[in-house]
């Protein structure tokens, strides 16, 4: 049985991938897109062939889930009305800009019994997925230093308005890997000590930075020390777009995980620009499935509200220790 959903939003640059998927998705209903920006949104449904909703309220009445895909300021504005409809809400990353919005929205979903959900296609990597599996297995021993990375371009257009996007490249990326930190080694970041600038041309918003975070809890990873570098440095006529990258080194070996090390290259004679692509699995393909297969199920899959509110917090201490050059607790809200 497929489930009706929608998405909220062409604002973020991931939407048009979600809706690739979501059109061809066999667990998928995609009924339609609601934007306030009628010309992005009409635009965007035509070349889907789905319906625009002009508000997102009537999409709401349409649908049993949707994903939130607005400027991450406005996700609890999209996020808490559709929860209290009793529509499910998979939420890009990150959650929200403030801890106090990332509140409302796991209360509103605690309230409804609405699944919320936060979008981290990373961790359906299928590297990532058995690399996690090798750690607690216990193939590397006990974890004592992690190093992480998730480069990128400069996204432009709100990315770098930080009323509408709560920061840049700290706040855009880290997320990412903080929570693959979490979830693998089932930890929590302690404290944070963070170097943050902006080297790439993002203007006065932050696109460079190295966070050195301390972990506690569990049992692979206590009292260990990982680094994520998140910067958007990946400049004009970069071949890729990016990376995901982490090494890990415990007592008994070293893992390293590069989930897209084996591009596909392509070069155009005709107009001399090579290309590159991934050829691995579709990350975002398999979290949308996931969180239809939950919804259907009745039963929440993948990361949760809660999973978002965690990384935020880092983020929020990241950016502290970056202003004032000191450690930083993290502050985590109960």
């Amino acid at each position: 049985m497929s489930v009706r959903v929608g998405i909220v939003s062409f604002a973020h640059v991931h939407s048009p991938a979600y809706a690739g998927v979501l059109k061809d998705l066999g667990a998928a209903d995609f009924v339609g897109i609601a934007d306030e920006d009628t010309g992005r949104g009409a635009e965007a449904a035509e070349h889907f062939g789905v319906r625009f909703f002009d508000s997102a309220p009537s999409l709401f009445e349409e649908v049993e889930a949707v994903v939130v895909c607005s400027e991450n300021r406005n996700h609890a504005r999209d996020v808490i009305p559709a929860l209290q409809g009793g529509v499910h809400v998979l939420c890009e990353k990150p959650i929200s800009t403030t801890v106090e919005d990332a509140r409302a929205m796991i209360q509103a979903s605690e309230d409804s019994e609405s699944q919320l959900g936060t979008a981290f296609p990373v961790r359906y990597l299928p590297s990532i997925v058995r690399a996690r599996e090798l750690v607690r297995e216990g193939a590397l021993g006990r974890v004592f230093a992690l190093n992480g990375t998730n480069h990128g371009q400069i996204p432009g257009g709100w990315f770098l308005d930080p009323e509408l996007a709560g920061g840049g490249a700290v706040m855009d990326h880290t997320v990412h890997l903080a929570d693959v930190l979490r979830w693998m080694l089932d930890v929590e970041v302690k404290s944070v000590y963070a170097e943050v600038d902006s080297f790439f041309g993002a203007g006065e918003t932050d696109d460079a930075a190295i966070l050195t975070l301390e972990l506690e809890g569990g049992s692979f990873a206590d009292g260990a020390f990982a680094t994520i570098d998140p910067s958007w440095s990946r400049g004009d006529g970069y071949p890729t777009w990016g990376d995901v990258t982490l090494r890990i080194a415990g007592t008994s070996g070293v893992l390293d995980v590069d989930p897209f090390a084996q591009p596909l290259r392509i070069f155009d004679h005709e107009t001399g620009v090579p290309s590159w692509s991934y050829t691995g699995e579709d990350m975002n393909s398999l979290m949308l499935k996931d969180f239809l297969r939950g919804v259907a199920e009745g039963e929440p899959s993948g990361a949760s509200g809660l999973d978002g509110l965690r990384t935020l917090e880092v983020v929020l201490a990241a950016y502290s220790s970056g202003e004032n050059h000191e450690p930083k607790n993290v502050e985590r809200t109960p």
